[in-house]
């Protein structure tokens, strides 16, 4: 597995250790609200490991009391979304369309990284920070977790992901009474529902699992993992009939016979299977 140096940004802390990044929010005292750097650094950090192949799986957490408080309210003042008059409302309006699909493009470069992607949420899980827990593989989260769809509090439509995910995760009638009400929805609530996969007592827990099944994860063949994850959204997305033509087209080209010889292997020998990393993907031509 690649041995990438960790960074430092003002939102994250990046670490990366055998084949596992785990990308922390570090901006407690402001409770991890979501400034003009998150929406810029996220899809920086996550787009630069999916590139470079030797990354296996993703983990993030956080830091204080809460998860994150949503979108911080300076990003609303910047966009001149809260006052002001343009000039000509529709050519204004067409290009806050193109402002609104770069943030969705901050969380839906999650769902489309080469390796899974786990969150570990302690405290509140509030407006933006929804559209980004749902953009993830795996969500666990604390007892005291709650998640809240705060854009109907603040007189504004949920609008960088959350809706066509959460439908995907939880029933339409749950999505429907938490949009509508702006209701908190307990972690327990939360597991009941299949929003998270289980619920811990602690923050250091929750972060310790996520990590734990982070390791397991980046012990398997990447392109096994990868390939799993990429049928999974297909099917998300599309018909039986037509996820099962796209598999049958996705294994003639990378069922590799040689990945499950290893496993067969190392499993007779009583040792730790040896895989390939995913290979770099180079920008450009």
């Amino acid at each position: 597995m690649g041995n990438e140096t960790p960074s430092d940004y003002s939102c994250f802390k990046v670490e990366v250790e055998a084949g596992v990044a785990h990308l922390k929010l570090i901006r407690a005292e402001s409770f991890n609200s979501m400034t003009r750097s998150f929406w810029r650094e996220l899809p920086a950090i996550v787009n630069d490991l999916d590139r470079q192949g030797g990354v296996r799986a993703i983990v993030i957490s956080s830091t204080g009391k809460h998860f994150s408080a949503g979108m911080d309210l300076s990003v609303f003042a910047d966009e001149g979304i809260t006052g002001g008059e343009p000039v000509d409302r529709h050519v204004a309006a067409e290009a806050f369309r193109h402002k609104v699909k770069g943030l969705q493009e901050t969380f839906s470069c999650l769902e489309r990284a080469r390796m899974p992607v786990i969150m570990a949420i302690q405290g509140g899980c509030i407006g933006g920070a929804v559209d980004f827990a749902t953009a993830c593989d795996i969500r666990y989260a604390t007892a005291d977790a709650y998640f809240v769809i705060q854009e109907i509090n603040i007189g504004m439509t949920a609008d960088v992901g959350t809706f066509p995910r959460l439908c995907k995760l939880i029933p339409e009638g749950w999505v429907k009474e938490l949009a509508y009400t702006g209701r908190k929805l307990p972690a327990q609530k939360a597991l009941e529902l299949g929003l998270v996969n289980a619920v811990f007592d602690s923050h250091e827990a929750v972060v310790a699992h996520a990590l734990e099944t982070a390791r397991e994860i980046a012990s398997k063949t990447p392109l096994a993992v990868t390939g799993s994850k990429v049928i999974i959204n297909y099917a998300r997305d599309h018909s039986v009939a037509d996820t099962l033509d796209y598999l049958a087209v996705w294994q003639s080209g990378m069922l590799a016979g040689p990945h499950m010889a290893e496993a067969f292997a190392a499993k007779a020998g009583k040792r730790e299977p040896v895989y390939p990393d995913l290979a770099p993907i180079k920008a450009g031509i």
